[in-house]
């Protein structure tokens, strides 16, 4: 009974193996669904030796590995339709922002791998992403999910219950993770806005309630530092006057403020002084010293009394403060599609 069970299954195996019908015969034969930026051209190549093999000898596993390793394929399902026929089912990534590295630029899904498209099919699609730099195909590939987790972060927070802040999104700066630097497109000149790693809402909205103000003030602001609690810090373009090369503006309850934890303790500045005076012996500052963080406070000068009452003489010792070295802050510009 056993030796009839083994003659009848070699005798099987036989058959399969040479019958014809079981061959895939050509490239028609293999068919591929779920297929959008793809084609089913870009699949074949993976199935080339497989031409004229029995379908039975056919190495699924290895073929949806290799499959899984085009850029837009997320996910592969290989499978056999008998009796001659190879039907892969395929799930493509989904592009959540630009990127652009150099002159180059392409999209990047949420898991950070690098997609390319011609800018002929951007244009088709009508994508309205922002700009993602800082995300390089030399980096690993958890460097750039970590980087684009960050910025869907960020998204989500800004476009919560169906608002659509991000639209004010021009271009994000993710070489510092903890440092999402966004440049928001403002009249004139865009602004770079230090976002951080988290509390992103809030930092928008603390943004968009005052920029029309610092901007009046300080025509040549280039970036705004929002990583402090009650504080931001406010850099001018590189090449104008010192006195406005780091400002400090504190909130509106006129408390100082601590950095929020990850942000960089600032250097301290002080704001160079007005010419003085011909007829006065004394020179005085134009104004508040600035500083990273806690604008410096001057010191009362000391009176000395003399003979007479109701009288006093003050001298004028006080020391010139230190002048400031303004510092270079490029404003990045919004990319152009199809650039």
């Amino acid at each position: 009974m056993l030796g009839g069970l083994t003659a009848a299954g070699l005798t099987l195996k036989r058959y399969v193996e040479r019958d014809t019908r079981f061959r895939i015969a050509g490239s028609d034969n293999i068919g591929a669904t779920g297929l959008a930026e793809l084609r089913r051209a870009d699949l074949l190549p993976v199935f080339g030796e497989d031409i004229g093999r029995n379908v039975f000898f056919i190495p699924l596993a290895e073929r949806r590995k290799q499959i899984e390793q085009i850029a837009w394929v997320k996910q592969a399902t290989v499978m056999r339709l008998l009796p001659d026929q190879i039907r892969v089912a395929i799930v493509e990534r989904q592009p959540v922002a630009f990127t652009r590295s150099g002159n180059r630029v392409g999209l990047v899904d949420a898991d950070g791998v690098l997609l390319t498209m011609p800018a002929a099919a951007m244009a088709k699609h009508h994508y309205s992403f922002p700009v993602l730099t800082g995300i390089d195909r030399g980096d690993s590939s958890e460097a750039r999910r970590t980087r684009v987790a960050v910025y869907l972060r960020m998204m989500s927070e800004l476009d919560a219950g169906g608002q659509h802040n991000s639209d004010q999104l021009s271009e994000i700066d993710l070489t510092d993770p903890e440092d999402a630097r966004v440049t928001m497109p403002e009249p004139g000149a865009d602004i770079v806005a230090h976002f951080g790693e988290d509390h992103f809402m809030e930092r928008y909205q603390r943004y968009k309630a005052h920029i029309t103000e610092w901007r009046q003030q300080y025509p040549n602001l280039a970036a705004v530092d929002l990583r402090y609690e009650q504080q931001v810090v406010l850099q001018m373009a590189s090449g104008k006057e010192t006195s406005q090369s780091a400002q400090s503006v504190e909130a509106s309850n006129g408390t100082k403020a601590k950095p929020a934890a990850g942000a960089p303790p600032a250097a301290k500045a002080t704001a160079k002084p007005k010419s003085t005076d011909a007829k006065k012996t004394a020179a005085k500052p134009a104004g508040k010293a600035a500083s990273g963080n806690v604008a410096a406070k001057k010191k009362p000068q000391p009176v000395k009394k003399s003979a007479e009452p109701k009288k006093t003489a003050q001298k004028s010792n006080a020391k010139q403060p230190a002048q400031t070295t303004s510092r270079k802050v490029h404003s990045a510009t919004t990319m152009a599609q199809g650039g």
